[in-house]
């Protein structure tokens, strides 16, 4: 019987596309893939390391693990991903338990690393950041019926905070042929919704064809059958064209949402951060893109407690929220990441104070969210249904207002005909609990 092999997957959708096409090549390359790391051979740890908390999470999956081979239950441990390719030497030296450190350039050499450490060899390997693969088979953590779609790869935008840009490298889009390829692949795999990741959406296509494509790349991939969601993540305000616009709201299969990180509202916060604009200038992109493409769903990313926010500049950021009645939001506390230029700045702020700050301003978007959800009684929305809530005895999914594992679910009761996961029903809207839109079946 062959080797085995398991993947613990942490951090964004973007690591987990990589992890996925590791999977596929082990696979290809005759290794049995177990769904558990802790029951495998080798357990391969794909790791994140965008904040303090990604990265602790990573050691603790790490340790774990050490304590497994310890026990004899798993032969080899790996570790992969934005951590191994950041902090480099000091993995395997600080948990020695560790058998191969590898860069996200290596991730094409994954097998071999494998095979290395399977004959008792330790192996360090980091390769230049463009060889990370863009694209080939993937074996999906996802269902089939919602898999994700990286268009590029690193980030050229350098915001003060951020890490990512040392990480995984300037920003790099693949050929629209590619992408289009593989979301006919993903389709004939059953897939109902592509969901469109990058580190920035709207930057797509600039280093390749001289201006932003990602307008061309959804009106091509609309014409991919089976097909029946489009959704964009991570996209960038000053990347929102009218071009853009017109495609969102000209397009049927594009559902009305789009991931806007924003980050804060104050002039001289976001000029520290290295992104521009003020309050009135993002109103005003809100105002504009809301006129553009009727209901549209906007769910953005802010920063509570960024060096020097001043209690004035907070309370902004609260009303701004407050104002703009956000349909989906997440709040960060500001984390301090060595090597970027925001983590040298003065007016660091306390620990306690900057998670105070994050959860002030989750509080209030709940609130907005609960209000928000009890007004659309009454309504009737699609909804992707993804599976049965036994401890609830409803079915859940997700309508075109929540993207996969960032925001809510919606849960039904099936009146009639049963529902079958990665297929669309038609939900009635009675009651919104903490967030969450209930309903039932109609038609």
């Amino acid at each position: 019987m062959s080797d085995s092999v398991g993947l613990v997957n942490l951090g964004c959708a973007k690591n987990q596309v990589d992890g996925e096409i590791m999977l596929a090549a082990l696979q290809k390359a005759g290794f049995r893939v177990r769904d558990e790391a802790s029951l495998a051979d080798v357990a391969i740890v794909n790791t994140c390391a965008f904040i303090n908390s990604a990265k602790q999470e990573a050691i603790d999956e790490i340790l774990e693990l050490a304590r497994l081979k310890a026990e004899g239950k798993i032969k080899a441990i790996v570790v992969t991903g934005c951590m191994a390719e950041r902090y480099r030497g000091q993995v395997m030296r600080e948990i020695p338990e560790v058998d191969a450190v590898v860069g996200i350039g290596a991730d094409s050499d994954i097998a071999a690393v494998v095979k290395k450490v399977l004959g008792g060899e330790k192996a360090e390997s980091f390769p230049e950041k463009t060889e990370l693969p863009l694209c080939g088979g993937r074996l999906l953590l996802t269902p089939s019926w919602s898999p994700y779609l990286k268009i590029a790869e690193g980030c050229s935008n350098r915001c003060s905070y951020c890490a990512i840009p040392m990480i995984r490298g300037k920003y790099r889009s693949r050929p629209m042929e590619s992408v289009v390829a593989e979301a006919e692949r993903l389709a004939a795999n059953g897939a109902k919704e592509l969901v469109l990741i990058a580190q920035d959406t709207t930057r797509y296509g600039t280093d390749l064809y001289g201006k932003p494509a990602l307008a061309e790349l959804l009106r091509r991939l609309c014409r991919v059958g089976g097909v029946e969601w489009l959704r964009v993540l991570y996209a960038y305000p000053d990347g929102i064209t009218d071009e853009l616009l017109r495609t969102f709201a000209g397009e049927e299969k594009i559902v009305k949402y789009i991931d806007l990180p924003l980050q804060h509202c104050n002039a001289e916060i976001l000029r520290s951060m290295r992104r521009g604009g003020d309050r009135g200038e993002i109103e005003a992109l809100i105002g504009k893109m809301r006129a553009a493409v009727p209901g549209l769903v906007i769910r953005t990313t802010l920063i509570a407690g960024y060096p020097g926010e001043t209690e004035g500049q907070f309370d902004e950021l609260c009303s701004f929220v407050r104002k703009m009645r956000f349909e989906r939001l997440g709040c960060f506390a500001y984390s301090q990441e060595e090597g970027t230029a925001a983590a040298a700045l003065p007016g660091q702020i306390d620990e306690a104070e900057k998670r105070r700050r994050a959860e002030a301003v989750a509080e209030i978007q709940m609130n907005l969210m609960q209000e928000m959800g009890e007004a659309m009684a009454g309504r009737t929305l699609r909804v992707l249904t993804e599976g049965f809530d036994r401890y609830a005895g409803c079915w859940f999914g997700r309508s075109y207002m929540d993207s996969p594992d960032v925001d809510g679910k919606v849960y039904f009761r099936a009146e009639g005909e049963k529902p079958v996961p990665g297929r669309f029903a038609e939900v009635m809207v009675t009651d919104c609990i903490d967030g969450d839109l209930t309903g039932r079946t109609v038609g």
